[in-house]
């Protein structure tokens, strides 16, 4: 028996060392196959770039995993706690692997085993041991991933600190709602920061990570309400909560409110969209989606909003002259009429309007159904809210309702203020444009409306939309003259002209009004828009010139020298021109367009700004009686500040007596000019006054006439106006400030010369060793106009000692000037 005995303890440790060689074996060959867990001290989780307008308010936020980044230290205790009750209670004392979690692991896969079931078993997993899941292996339900599992949890426990390891998986862990992390978390479900998160709601979040679509708010919510109420019970029994808060947190409803993506105010998607592309183009794609970047915009809310709301006035005016078109959709109408119409999407960034479908129709009115809104989570809302559609109350169409509209029509509507269940019909206009509105002295861009709806297009009319500008062109060739000879004062001839193409082909340009007015200042010429003077002028300074004008101030890259180009004939953007008009308004300095004020990293390190303007001294560490730091302005001046002085006065002349009148309303000195393309295809206004420069345009998406009757004086100008009278509201009014040297003289517009007493005149301001024009002869006139200009200068005594002389081409020549204009 003895022998019997040890035979067996013999054999008995022989199978024990086999299994253990086996053993060692197996733990060799699967370690060999571990990741490096060293990662994790480097590890950065992508995290989501939030955007933020100009007062902080949040734009947007692009990300692939909606995450941001919580250091442990900011975690709410409470939110801990959470976590380690419904994970691991003894997370802080054991060294990587929870042995109570193994053996009921154990138990789970035998029983499953015992059942037939070969899978492995959830369960049983320590936090440590989920990092190791998440960050390092796959998710596969295989004996070699648990081992390899455990091994690297016990190695990451030994050589990272438990905060670390917490710190990893609060912030990687997927929470359901496309929630990476806790802070992400609450605020999709609760839209609240972390430290705002009450006993129900962090037992809540600390439910979701054995399975969010287990635990989903609205399709399985009472599952979710006994999964949080049993993490509640472990955060009492585990004295983290008494007795009492457990009880009254139990009792709560889930209270979730799901936080909408995408951009977060409903006027600024052009905008916002315009900002993910140039970030994406600064950064990548990568950086924009997981860098974690938080970007400080130029926009201002309340700017936006204005500027939303006069460019949609403006496009709404016009289509309503058109008539009503049809309705949004036609359908048949079954037993529940909601769940009929919530078919139909509506436009989600035009709140104003509401879709609804006509009920019944009765003499000049309509009992209509409004559309349901979406019940929370998803669904149709069991409310059937009707209202009367007033053929009173739409202005616009003067015909009976019943006689365009039928029972089934889904159209838009919107309630009449000051009277309850009134409702108005709306319609989505065919026309487009854009708005841009941006700070003159620093390229700033404060609002952008790219078209009326950005759910109904995101074509960007402000910056992708190439059209051409027309007459809004005419101040770069105008100021390219007065940069080189010219004055204010100098008259140019408005007459016939026969302009020979390379193919023998003739062009004749003509006038809006297609007639003649004679010689004509500068002024007048921009004032009245005279498209045969501009084409004299561009002549006369060379094509080359306004090219390289044009390219200085950013409205083209590389301008085709054509003389047809000096009226407006290429293309730009709304950007663009409103770019170009600021450089007038800040005295010359080139402006660079920006949307982006700043952009940090996810540690808060500046990795870009806009401004580059240098200040020396601004970071003196203390007073030494030295005064206050002057910041150099670095940027290129393209444009001799008297110049730009030069035409800005002019552009007021537009707005006073010329074709942006319009604008006039505002009460302020306003600058600005108007565009309108051939066939009327196109309308702008691009204007400004000292704080403010703004660019507007509208036109059709296919270019088409848009009527004899819209101009940019008459279309473009109001909308400008809408929207600076609420921008500016309350502001004082600020006068353009005239540079130091030059001086100022009355001139008849008509001639040029200095008006004498009681005769109508503008004041004109010339650069030093200019003036007024003096006595003139004109070669090619008739004896007419000759015997006119000769008795409006003989008047001119106290300047009779100029003298004139033709040059033979076609211009005067003043000797005591230089130059004085072109016929």
């Amino acid at each position: 028996m003895l022998r019997l005995i040890g035979w067996l303890f013999g054999f008995g440790m022989f199978l024990g060392l086999l299994a253990l060689g086996a053993g060692a074996y197996y733990l060799n060959s699967v370690s060999a196959l571990l990741p490096d867990y060293t990662v994790l001290k480097d590890y950065q989780p992508p995290v989501t770039t939030r955007v933020h307008a100009a007062d902080g308010t949040l734009l947007a936020e692009f990300a692939r995993e909606r995450r941001l980044f919580q250091p442990i230290e900011t975690v709410p205790p409470l939110l801990i706690h959470a976590f380690l009750s419904a994970e691991d209670k003894d997370f802080y004392g054991h060294g990587g692997i929870a042995i109570d979690g193994v053996f009921r692991a154990l138990r789970d896969n035998l029983m499953a085993r015992l059942d037939g079931n070969t899978t492995i078993q959830g369960g049983g997993s320590s936090i440590t041991q989920q990092v190791a899941k998440n960050f390092l292996l796959t998710a596969d339900q295989t004996w070699d991933r648990k081992i390899q599992e455990a091994l690297l949890a016990i190695r990451i426990d030994s050589t990272f600190s438990k905060d670390r390891i917490l710190e990893l998986y609060l912030n990687e862990i997927f929470l359901g709602l496309n929630s990476y992390g806790v802070a992400a978390a609450a605020l999709n479900y609760f839209d609240k920061a972390l430290y705002q998160l009450t006993l129900s709601e962090a037992a809540y979040i600390a439910a979701l990570p054995k399975g969010p679509n287990n635990y989903h708010p609205f399709r399985r919510p009472q599952a979710a309400i006994e999964r949080r109420n049993w993490v509640i019970d472990r955060m009492v029994e585990n004295g983290y909560a008494t007795p009492a808060e457990g009880a009254a947190a139990k009792g709560e409803p889930l209270n979730v409110i799901p936080r909408a993506g995408g951009s977060q105010l409903y006027s600024a998607e052009y905008f916002t969209e315009e900002v993910r592309r140039e970030l994406a183009s600064l950064y990548g794609e990568d950086q924009l989606y997981g860098g974690g970047l938080s970007v400080r915009t130029t926009l201002e809310p309340k700017m936006q909003e204005y500027a939303r709301r006069a460019l949609m006035d403006g496009l709404i005016a016009y289509d309503h002259g058109k008539g009503f078109r049809e309705p949004v959709a036609s359908i048949e109408l079954g037993a529940d009429w909601g769940a009929d119409v919530s078919k139909i999407i509506p436009l989600n960034d035009v709140p104003e309007w509401q879709l609804a479908v006509v009920l019944e129709l009765g003499d000049n009115q309509a009992r209509i159904g409004l559309r349901p809104d979406s019940a929370t989570g998803g669904g149709v809302s069991d409310e059937r809210l009707e209202g009367t559609l007033s053929g009173p109350e739409i202005k616009w169409v003067s015909k009976p309702v019943q006689t365009f509209l039928k029972v089934g029509d889904v159209v838009y509507v919107s309630p009449v203020a000051g009277k309850t269940g009134i409702y108005t019909l709306e319609q989505v206009p065919e026309i487009e444009g854009a708005l841009v509105a941006m700070d003159p002295r620093t390229g700033r861009v404060v609002a952008m409306v790219g078209g009326f709806s950005y759910a109904l297009s995101e074509f960007n009319r402000a910056t992708q939309a190439l059209r051409q500008p027309g007459s809004s062109f005419k101040p770069i060739v105008y100021a390219a003259a007065l940069d080189n000879g010219y004055t204010p004062a100098s008259v140019v001839l408005d007459a016939p002209v026969e302009i020979r193409n390379s193919d023998g082909s003739i062009w004749r340009p003509e006038n809006y009004a297609q007639q003649f007015y004679g010689p004509q200042t500068l002024r007048r010429g921009v004032e009245r828009s005279r498209n045969v003077m501009t084409v004299r002028l561009a002549r006369d300074i060379g094509m080359p010139l306004v090219a390289e004008y044009a390219r200085m101030f950013g409205v083209y890259d590389s301008m085709q020298p054509v003389l047809a180009m000096a009226l407006g004939a290429g293309e730009t953007t709304d950007m663009r021109m409103t770019a170009a008009y600021a450089t007038f308004a800040n005295g010359g300095r080139k402006i660079v367009p920006t949307l982006i004020d700043r952009v940090q990293d996810r540690y808060g390190a500046t990795v870009y700004k806009h401004d580059q303007r240098l200040c020396q001294d601004c970071k003196a560490e203390d007073w030494h009686g030295q005064g206050e730091p002057q910041i150099v302005d670095n940027r290129e001046q393209v444009l001799d500040p008297m110049t730009a002085y030069q035409i800005t006065s002019i552009l007021e002349g537009v707005v006073q007596r010329g074709t942006g009148t319009a604008a006039k309303v505002l009460n302020r000195p306003v600058a600005g000019k108007t565009g309108t393309t051939n066939d009327y295809k196109d309308a702008w206004f691009v204007g400004f006054t000292p704080e403010l420069v703004v660019g507007v345009y509208v036109g059709y998406d296919q270019p088409r006439s848009m009527g004899s009757s819209v101009t940019g004086g008459t279309f473009a100008a109001p909308i400008f106006t809408e929207f600076m009278a609420k921008a500016l509201a309350g502001k004082p009014a600020t006068q353009f400030a005239m540079p130091a040297g030059m001086t100022t003289a009355w001139i008849n517009p008509n001639s040029g010369v200095k008006a004498f007493e009681g005769e109508g005149g503008i004041e004109e301001a010339f650069k030093p060793g200019t003036g007024p024009n003096l006595m003139t002869s004109v070669v090619g006139l008739d004896a007419n106009t000759l015997d006119a200009i000769h008795r409006q200068q003989q008047m001119q005594d106290q300047y009779n000692g100029g003298i004139t002389r033709p040059s033979g081409n076609g211009v005067y020549m003043d000797p005591s000037l230089g130059r004085g204009g072109l016929f």
